[in-house]
C-alpha cells in the first residue's frame, strides 16, 4: 500500500472534482478555435509525412569522359528544310555536320501544317546510276567517276558531285549556267528541292549526343549546304537576306527530365527583322550545370541543369557570319545534388506532441486570461466601482 501511495504522489496530473469545474462560453469558443487548429496543423504533418521534401547540395564535379544528350524541337516557320542542317562541334576538335541520325524533320507551311515528315531529313531520292566520265551509268563494282563537263585540270580528275563540277568551272572562270544538264546536279535534286519548298517552313526535332565540354551545337546551312546555298546564290538569284531564321523553341533540354526541373526556353521565340535586309547569327549563350537527382527509391538521374543569355550579330562586315541560330554551351564547376528525403517517424511523432501540447497550452493560458479578466470586470461592476 506505501508504494502505490508514492507512487500517487508522483502524478503530474492531479484530478480535480467535477463539482469544482466551471464551464464558460468563452472556454467552449476557445476549445473549438483550439481544436480546429490542432486538426489543420495534424493534416498538414501528415501530407509532410507522407510526401518526400527535396534536399539540395553542392559539390564539385569531378566527372570525366561523359557524354551529354542534348534534346529538342525547333520550328523555323520562314525556312525550307532543305537549308537548314543541325552541326556540332566542341573544344577537343570534334565536328559533326548535317547529322540526319535521331533528327526528324517535317516540312511545314505557313500555317504549321504538317507536309511531309521523315526520319533521315527531308529530300528527293536519288534518280538512276550515276553517270561516268566515259558517258556510260555505274555499272556493279565499278568506281564511280563523274565527268567534270570539259572543267578537267587532268585526265584522271572526277567530279562526283554538283558541287566538285561548280568548283571545278570556277576554277576556270567559266559560268555553270545550265544546271538541269549536270548529271549531279539533277540526281541530287537539291535545286529542285529549294524549289519546291519555297515558302514553306520547317520543324525539326530530335537529339544529338556530344562530349561533356564546352562547344556549340547550330541550326544553319551545314558544312555543305553553306556550299550550295553559295551556289544557289549564282543559279536562283537567292540572296542572304532570303535566310529568314526567325524560330520557335518548343523543347531544349540537356540530359534526362526530372522533376522541378525549368528549361528556360521552352516557348522561347524570336522574329527576324526584315526591314533593313539583313539575317545574321542569333546566338544562345548557355551555362549548364550538372545535376543528380535521387528519388525515394534510390533511383539517380544523371541530368543538367542551364541558364541563357541571348545575342543577335548582324551580317554585317567581312567575313560575313553565316546565318543560323546558334547555341554556345559551356559546363559550371559545380555540380548539384537533390536528394528526395522522407521524415522519420520519430520526428513525425515529435511534432504531432508538440502542436497538440503547445495548443493546448497556448489555449489555457488565452482562457486563463479571458476567464479571470471578464470574472475582474464582473466584479467591479458589483461593487459600482466600474465608470
Amino acid at each position: 500500500m506505501e508504494l502505490w501511495s508514492k507512487l500517487r504522489n508522483l502524478d503530474a496530473y492531479p484530478k480535480v472534482n467535477e463539482d469544482f469545474y466551471s464551464r464558460t462560453l468563452s472556454g467552449g469558443l476557445i476549445t473549438i478555435l483550439s481544436s480546429l487548429a490542432i486538426l489543420l496543423l495534424l493534416f498538414s504533418e501528415i501530407r509532410l509525412y507522407l510526401y518526400s521534401a527535396t534536399e539540395s547540395k553542392l559539390t564539385v564535379d569531378t566527372s570525366r569522359g561523359e557524354r551529354l544528350h542534348i534534346n529538342f524541337d525547333i520550328t523555323f516557320p520562314a525556312l525550307p528544310c532543305s537549308l537548314v542542317a543541325v552541326d556540332t562541334m566542341d573544344v577537343s576538335g570534334e565536328q559533326h555536320y548535317d547529322i540526319k541520325h535521331d533528327i526528324i524533320k517535317k516540312r511545314i507551311d505557313h500555317l504549321g501544317n504538317v507536309i511531309e515528315s521523315r526520319k533521315d531529313g527531308v529530300g528527293a531520292p536519288k534518280i538512276e546510276r550515276p553517270l561516268q566520265k566515259h558517258g556510260g551509268r555505274l555499272d556493279h563494282n565499278e568506281v564511280y567517276c563523274g565527268s567534270c563537263y570539259g572543267s578537267e585540270e587532268s585526265d584522271d580528275q572526277c567530279c562526283n558531285s554538283c558541287e566538285e563540277v561548280r568548283d571545278a568551272y570556277r576554277k576556270k572562270g567559266w559560268a555553270l549556267t545550265n544546271v538541269e544538264s549536270i548529271d549531279q546536279c539533277k540526281r541530287e535534286g537539291f535545286v529542285q528541292r529549294l524549289k519546291d519548298e519555297q515558302g514553306e517552313g520547317c520543324n525539326i526535332h530530335g537529339f544529338v549526343n556530344v562530349n561533356k565540354v564546352a562547344g556549340n551545337f547550330h541550326f544553319a546551312p551545314g558544312k555543305s549546304l553553306d556550299q550550295s546555298f553559295n551556289f544557289l546564290q549564282d543559279l536562283l538569284n537567292l540572296q542572304p537576306e532570303t535566310y529568314n531564321i526567325s524560330h520557335k523553341i518548343n523543347k531544349l533540354s540537356f540530359g534526362e527530365e526530372f522533376p522541378g526541373v525549368i528549361n528556360p526556353l521552352d516557348g522561347v521565340e524570336w522574329s527576324q527583322d526584315n526591314s533593313n535586309g539583313l539575317t545574321g547569327m542569333y546566338q544562345y549563350f548557355v551555362k549548364v550545370v550538372p545535376t543528380i537527382y535521387t528519388d525515394i527509391r534510390g533511383r539517380k538521374i544523371y541530368s543538367n541543369q542551364f541558364s541563357v543569355t541571348e545575342h543577335f550579330r548582324e551580317a554585317i562586315g567581312y567575313p560575313r557570319p553565316p546565318p543560323g541560330v546558334y547555341f554556345f554551351y559551356e559546363f559550371s564547376p559545380i555540380k548539384v545534388d537533390f536528394t528526395e528525403e522522407n521524415t522519420s517517424l520519430l520526428h513525425f511523432l515529435t511534432n504531432i506532441c508538440a502542436i497538440v501540447g503547445g495548443i493546448f497550452t497556448v489555449a489555457g493560458i488565452i482562457d486563463s486570461f479571458v476567464y479571470h479578466g471578464h470574472h475582474a470586470i464582473k466584479k467591479k461592476m458589483e461593487l459600482g466601482k466600474l465608470g
